[in-house]
């Protein structure tokens, strides 16, 4: 089993201005049937360690391949935390701006970084 995994770009997608935004209202949403590609990957990885499980395979083959659904998801992770930062944080900083109160902003910085402490433990 392989993995194509594209690592996050570097470059966020483009901001939308507000209401403009996908019709999912999420950040991803632009990206959303590349994620869905991703996510079907993963899957067929998992059910072809689960057969190399079931049909006895060598334990470091299956570790292998353990690691390369582990960075596949990792990298499906990495991407809509970035996709959050570029339009979620990002809007509300815009909103912070226009109205002076930033709790909004707060609030996101908070959620990002405790998915990101859920991503690294």
């Amino acid at each position: 089993m392989t993995t194509d995994v594209h690592e996050p770009s570097g470059a966020p997608e483009p901001v939308l201005p507000a209401g403009q935004d996908h019709p999912s209202g999420h950040g991803y949403g632009p990206r959303k049937d590349e994620y869905l590609k991703r996510l079907r990957r993963v899957e067929g990885q998992v059910r072809g360690i689960s057969r190399m499980v079931d049909e006895d395979q060598y334990c470091i083959d299956v570790l292998t391949q353990v690691a390369a659904a582990t960075k596949a998801l990792h990298a499906v992770s990495l991407g809509l935390l970035e996709d959050h930062l570029g339009h979620c944080v990002a809007e509300a900083a815009r909103e912070s701006g226009e109205t002076g109160d930033d709790a909004l902003v707060r609030a996101k910085v908070a959620e990002a970084t405790a998915a990101i402490a859920r991503l690294v433990r």
